[in-house]
C-alpha cells in the first residue's frame, strides 16, 4: 500500500493506495479519529452488487450504517437525486457526526460529495473510487451535479476526510471505462510531467499494460500532479485551470451528445487532441499533433462527432465555466509539460474546429 497526503489550504489529508484495502476501511476511519456517528454509502447500480457488501462487513465498530443506491451513469447528477438524497438523511436522522462514502466513480464522488456539502452546511465524506477515471474527481475536492445548460455547473469545493483507492475494485472495469480514466492520466503527464509522458508512451502499449505495479504508477503519479496543482491553486483563481486541459471541447460534446451517451475521459481526450492543434495555430509552433492522434489510436479513442458540427459546438464551448464576458478561454500547450490559459477569439476557434471536423473519417 502506499500512502500520499494531499495538502490544500482549507485542509490536509491521507490518500491510501493498495490491492484489496477496502476490506481495511475500520482502521483507516479509526486514525482518522472522526468519533463519526453514523454513516451513509452512496453508490449506485452498477457497483452496489459489487462491494456495497464487502464495505458494510468491512465497518465493523459501527451500529447505524444507511446505503443508498442511485442509477448508473451521468443522469444521476441531477437535481432530484440530490433532494431525493437529503431527504433520506435528514429521514435517518444523520447528524453533523455522519460519515458520507463516496463508494462509485466520478459521478458518485461528485454527487455524494456535493450532498456531504450541504447537508447540515457540510458533514464529513471520503472518496472510496472504484474507476481509473475517478483518481482525478476524487481529489482535490470539486463536487458538483449538473445542469441541463451545462456541466457541473451547481457545486463546491469540499474536501473529503480521505481517499481509499482499492486498485482491486478496478478490475471489474469494461474496456471503455479504463480507456476513459487513462485519458486523465494522459492529461496529468502533458500538463505538468514530460518525464510521465514518456513513461506511459514506452510502458503503456494497450490498456492491458495498466496493472499491478505498473496500475499503482501511473494512478500514484497522475495523482501527484494533482495534488500539486491543487496544493498551490484550492479554488481555481489560477493554475488549477489547467487541470481542464481538453475539457472545454470535451464538455460541449458531452452536453451536445446528451449526458452519458460518450464517456468523460473519451470526450476529453478528443478535447486534448483539439487543445493541441488550437495550440499549434495560436503559437505556430510544431507540436506533432498525428503523432499524438496515431498515439490515442492505440487505445481506441473516438473522433469528434462530426454531427455536432463546428457551430453547435462553439456555442456549447462558449457556456463552459472557464468562459468570461462570453469569451472562450482555454488551456494551451506550449511543450510538454507545460501550459497556460489563454483567451481565443470565437473565429479563430470555429475556424479550426471546421478543420478539425474535415479530418473525421
Amino acid at each position: 500500500m502506499e500512502t500520499l497526503t494531499i495538502s490544500t489550504a482549507s485542509k490536509t489529508y491521507p490518500l491510501y493506495i493498495g490491492d484489496r484495502i477496502r476490506f481495511e476501511i475500520q482502521s483507516f476511519l479509526n486514525d482518522l479519529n472522526g468519533n463519526f456517528s453514523s454513516i451513509l454509502i452512496i453508490t449506485d447500480s452498477n457497483v452496489e452488487p459489487l462491494f456495497l457488501n464487502d464495505i458494510k462487513t468491512s465497518l465493523t465498530d459501527f451500529e447505524n450504517i444507511y446505503s443508498y443506491v442511485v442509477p448508473g451513469g451521468e443522469g444521476a447528477k441531477s437535481f432530484s437525486v440530490f433532494y431525493d438524497l437529503l431527504t433520506y438523511a435528514l429521514e435517518n436522522e444523520l447528524d453533523r457526526k455522519s460519515l458520507v462514502i463516496a463508494l462509485g466513480g466520478g459521478v458518485i464522488g461528485d454527487l455524494a460529495g456535493f450532498v456531504a456539502a450541504t447537508y447540515m452546511r457540510g458533514i464529513p465524506f471520503i472518496q472510496m473510487p472504484t474507476t481509473l477515471l475517478a483518481h482525478d474527481s476524487s481529489v482535490g475536492g470539486k463536487v458538483a451535479i449538473n445542469h441541463p445548460l451545462g456541466k457541473n455547473m451547481i457545486g463546491a469545493f469540499y474536501q473529503p476526510e480521505a481517499v481509499i483507492y482499492d486498485t482491486d475494485m478496478l478490475l471489474t472495469l469494461p474496456e471503455e471505462q479504463w480507456r476513459s480514466g487513462f485519458a486523465e492520466v494522459i492529461k496529468h503527464a502533458l500538463i505538468w510531467d514530460a518525464d510521465f509522458y514518456n513513461w506511459l508512451h514506452s510502458e503503456i502499449h494497450t490498456l492491458a499494460d495498466l496493472r499491478a505495479e505498473k496500475l499503482q504508477y501511473a494512478l500514484a503519479k497522475g495523482i501527484s500532479v494533482k495534488a500539486q496543482v491543487v496544493a498551490q491553486d484550492e479554488k481555481e483563481s489560477g493554475i488549477r485551470a489547467y487541470l481542464n486541459f481538453g475539457h472545454t471541447l470535451a464538455h460541449a460534446i458531452e452536453a451536445g451528445l446528451g449526458y452519458g451517451k460518450m464517456s468523460h475521459g473519451d470526450a476529453v481526450a478528443i478535447g486534448m487532441l483539439f487543445a493541441i492543434r488550437v495550440s499549434e495555430e495560436y503559437y505556430g509552433i510544431n507540436l506533432n499533433l498525428s503523432k499524438f492522434k496515431e498515439w490515442f489510436k492505440q487505445y481506441n479513442f473516438p473522433q469528434i462527432p462530426k454531427e455536432l458540427g463546428a457551430d453547435l459546438l462553439l456555442q456549447l464551448m462558449k457556456k463552459d465555466k472557464k468562459a468570461q464576458n462570453g469569451s472562450l478561454r482555454m488551456v494551451l500547450m506550449k511543450t510538454i509539460g507545460e501550459v497556460e490559459t489563454v483567451k481565443v477569439n470565437d473565429e479563430f476557434i470555429l475556424n479550426t474546429l471546421i478543420k478539425e471536423l474535415e479530418e473525421v473519417q
